[in-house]
């Protein structure tokens, strides 16, 4: 990971009254990999699973890095400036913290199981009509990302959307004590990542430690998750949902050709999308977009030009099949989600869903790979093609009516697909980051 730092007098003078010297050349970006590392950066050694930052110091400097933030003395050639600290994971949040309360501006955390990435460039969209909108970019939501993110205020900036993410608990609680946002917004609480968790009320406690953030800030509900509705709220509550009993109650139709209309609070937007996970994004944005003054118009017009992200239901046309692409990451609530917006597109053609395993699950994992399995089942889906060890689970759950079959390679998968696939099919492409199923449409698309 690299950024270049926004305010390079600012941090250097932060710089200064942590280690109470200055650095011998002027710092102007940060850099946790060596590989990265630019002509003015400070290197930030980590130590990882696999590797030691440590050891490639030398390399960070040889790459343009001016000064290096170490848990030790490392000895290394033509060396500039060493700052030496117990930890320079904990060291970098903190001058991180100090940055971030620089700059007097709205900061919106949010967190969730699912939704975040795209809920996060929602607000974006919705907030650039009038804002110089700061923003998470990429991946970059961990402890390690989400310090990055903060060097890239500037003071031009107007508005800061942090999006949080959480791999075991205290995560949240120790992302909010860096970038002290002052309004907060849980998309879901679903069994995800409970490998690192191993309860559901885990994941809950741990997501709701941005609520309980928020002793001076605005804390935004989710009244029709169950969850999210129970935590505690120690300052102002702004309630939305798919629920009657909000500040901001929706509803929705589905029109004749699939799309979606939703009514927030009287006001009625024909959002032309056909995803339900979308539609609950945009119920949550309107409710942090009106309470900050966004006029109903304005986000209307923002809500109906928005594109997703690439990888998240993003639908694209490859000789005339319709290509539903998720494959940015699944677990359990997502890939139903996305099942039921395949079943749901409008239009003629079967509908087919090429499916990787879901990580991080724990013990859970076979009881939701065949959960999936079940409802493929329940939704009449045309074919099922499945990749990998748990969703094996999948196939073995899928009825006899369905065609699926288990792949042992995308080689082999991808080039039955070919033979099995014609125009006017739906195809949905979904699994876990690290199966990288964006790889099968690559290998459609070339051919």
């Amino acid at each position: 990971m690299r950024i270049q730092i926004a305010e390079p007098e600012a941090f250097t003078t932060l710089l200064i009254k942590q280690f109470g010297k200055s650095p011998a050349s002027p710092i102007t970006g940060i850099s946790t990999d060596s590989r990265e590392c630019q002509v003015g950066d400070l290197y930030i050694a980590l130590k990882g699973e696999r590797s030691d930052g440590h050891q490639f110091i030398q390399q960070a400097m040889e790459n343009g890095a001016v000064a290096c933030l170490a848990d030790r003395e490392v000895p290394v050639k033509n060396r500039t400036d060493l700052f030496v600290v117990e930890s320079p994971l904990r060291t970098l949040g903190s001058l991180a913290k100090s940055y971030r309360k620089l700059f007097q501006i709205p900061v919106i955390g949010i967190t969730g199981s699912n939704g975040k990435t795209s809920t996060k460039e929602l607000l974006k969209h919705i907030f650039s009509t009038r804002e110089n909108v700061h923003a998470t970019t990429g991946n970059f939501n961990t402890s390690i990302g989400l310090p990055l993110t903060l060097f890239q205020i500037s003071y031009d900036h107007s508005i800061s959307i942090i999006e949080m993410g959480a791999n075991q608990p205290g995560d949240i609680a120790y992302l909010c004590s860096i970038a002290v946002p002052t309004l907060g917004l849980i998309t879901n609480i679903t069994p995800a990542h409970l490998e690192g968790f191993g309860t559901i009320a885990e994941v809950a406690k741990t997501k709701g430690a941005l609520f309980k953030s928020l002793t001076e800030g605005t804390a935004f509900v989710n009244n029709a998750d169950d969850l999210i509705r129970e935590l505690e709220v120690v300052g102002e509550r702004i309630s939305y949902g798919i629920t009657p009993d909000c500040d901001f109650p929706a509803d929705i139709h589905h029109e004749k050709n699939g799309s979606i209309t939703v009514t927030i609070d009287t006001q009625e937007i024909a959002t032309g999308s056909h995803n339900l996970s979308f539609i609950k994004n945009v119920i949550a944005a309107s409710a942090v977009c009106i309470h900050l003054g966004i006029d109903w118009k304005t986000f209307e017009t923002q809500v109906q030009s928005f594109l997703s992200p690439q990888g998240r239901c993003e639908v694209k046309q490859i000789d005339n099949i319709t290509i539903i692409d998720d494959t940015y990451n699944a677990n359990l609530t997502s890939t139903m989600a996305a099942i039921d917006y395949l079943k749901a597109f409008s239009g003629n053609g079967r509908r087919i869903f090429v499916f990787g395993d879901m990580f991080e699950l724990g013990g859970e994992s076979l009881s939701h790979h065949r959960k999936v399995g079940e409802h493929c089942s329940e939704m009449n889906l045309d074919a099922v093609f499945t990749i990998g060890d748990n969703t094996r689970e999948t196939d073995n759950a899928i009825d006899s009516n369905i065609f699926h079959k288990h792949f042992a390679s995308k080689g082999e998968l991808v080039s039955e697909l070919k033979e099995w696939i014609k125009e006017g099919d739906k195809l949905l492409v979904k699994g876990s980051r690290g199966m990288s199923m964006e790889s099968i449409l690559e290998d459609l698309e070339a051919n």
